[in-house]
């Protein structure tokens, strides 16, 4: 069963931190060296994520936010090209605004 989520941990950069942290379980700490994670960072393309790294990291989140925050129909509503061009910061977004 997944803890409640604080007030304070639906704003913006709680949630930045969060994702960031969740990446780790897909990306060595290697490559998030390499490439700092911020708002503007594109999973695509910054990060070489691919599909099942998507997954995975959705699950990771899924863990940690539970029902509240709905990937599949997130990534559902999106077009292929929007979610090649994914940001973090768009996904920090759509979370925050959902545990709120």
């Amino acid at each position: 069963m997944t803890s409640p989520i604080a007030v304070d941990e639906a704003d913006e950069t709680a949630v930045l931190a969060q994702i960031t942290e969740a990446l780790r379980s897909v990306l060595d700490d290697a490559e998030l060296e390499e490439t700092p994670v911020t708002r503007e960072t594109r999973f695509v393309e910054d990060l070489d994520l691919e599909s099942i790294d998507l997954v995975t990291l959705t699950g990771a989140l899924r863990e940690r936010y539970g029902d509240r925050v709905d990937f599949p129909a997130f990534f559902a509503s999106l077009e292929l090209s929007e979610i090649i061009g994914l940001t973090v910061g768009r996904l920090v977004d759509y979370v925050a605004g959902r545990l709120r």
